[in-house]
């Protein structure tokens, strides 16, 4: 399956010309702010945290990494949750729906705005790092747009293989990996912030724990994939290093599994756990709500005590 990137582009375009009409924008303006700007300050971050340790060597382990990415999410959510719900990522609108948090009709303005929140972000870290990318790639004779400068486009997009690499991540693994943990945070997701869950944190707090269950999850399947989980956090700033003259290394896969591994995989491990929480925990939560089989158990034995 090869992919023409420069038709996809013009694509992407067109689909932003649909969207600027005017009349639709001002119907969902406010979803599209909140859903920009979300996404804008978690790639932002995110993608900044992998910037300062490709080029700069300052993180060190995935961890340091991983938290970043944490607080850049916490940091969204609080910014424009009540905005838009903060959904911030392609596969969790798609999730909404299915479950029926969410209205169909607003999905496209969700994702368009998700995708350019991402892109922005993307080309605002692209113009900060720009002089200190030339000099990384002087100083260890990489030359942009080549197989090897794989090795700096991956600051902007993940890659499951990369040249030179000692690891071999096969397509199905890596779109496993990228299904189950955009399953596990969109599962992390609904219980955290769904009534039916009486052991949910404070409303408050919840932003926090979702953007621990980020980094948690970073941790675990980063050192596979480098842990996508958005198909417009992963898209988005890739474009713009296409755009910037990394080329075919921006998306070197020519099987499709840029495709495939993150935007494809993320959307189906969300979809899956929207599925998985309204049949299965859901009604087993709700005919549970008012405390766990456990406690329950311990109550009626004490009764039996006395």
């Amino acid at each position: 399956m090869k992919i023409d990137y420069f038709c996809l582009g013009l694509k992407l375009v067109e689909l932003q010309s649909f969207f600027v009409n005017q009349s639709f924008m001002l119907k969902y303006k406010k979803e599209f702010l909140g859903e920009f700007l979300g996404t804008f300050i978690l790639v932002l971050f995110g993608c900044g945290s992998v910037f300062v340790s490709v080029l700069f060597n300052e993180y060190h382990g995935i961890f340091q990494v991983a938290m970043v990415w944490g607080i850049g999410v916490t940091l969204a959510i609080y910014l424009t949750r009540h905005l838009s719900c903060a959904h911030l990522n392609p596969a969790v609108s798609i999730a909404m729906v299915i479950s029926k948090r969410m209205v169909s009709r607003k999905l496209p303005v969700y994702i368009f705005s998700q995708f350019m929140g991402a892109f922005a972000a993307g080309l605002v870290l692209y113009v900060l790092f720009s002089s200190s990318i030339v000099s990384y790639e002087s100083s260890h004779g990489i030359i942009r747009g080549s197989e090897e400068s794989a090795k700096v486009a991956k600051m902007f997009g993940e890659y499951y293989t990369l040249p030179g690499s000692t690891s071999f991540v096969t397509l199905p693994l890596a779109m496993g990996a990228e299904a189950f943990g955009t399953f596990i945070l969109l599962l992390m997701i609904f219980a955290l912030s769904e009534g039916c869950n009486v052991g949910r944190p404070d409303n408050t707090i919840t932003p926090i724990f979702i953007g621990l269950t980020v980094t948690s999850i970073i941790c675990l399947i980063a050192p596979l994939t480098q842990a996508g989980l958005n198909p417009a956090r992963d898209f988005g700033p890739r474009l713009v290093a296409w755009m910037a003259g990394w080329g075919k290394a921006a998306f070197p896969d020519h099987t499709g599994g840029f495709f495939f591994v993150y935007i494809l995989a993320p959307i189906v491990g969300g979809s899956i756990a929207s599925w998985f929480f309204v049949k299965v925990l859901e009604p087993s939560m709700k005919s549970t709500s008012t405390g766990c089989g456990c406690m329950e158990n311990e109550s009626s034995e004490n009764t039996k005590n006395k």
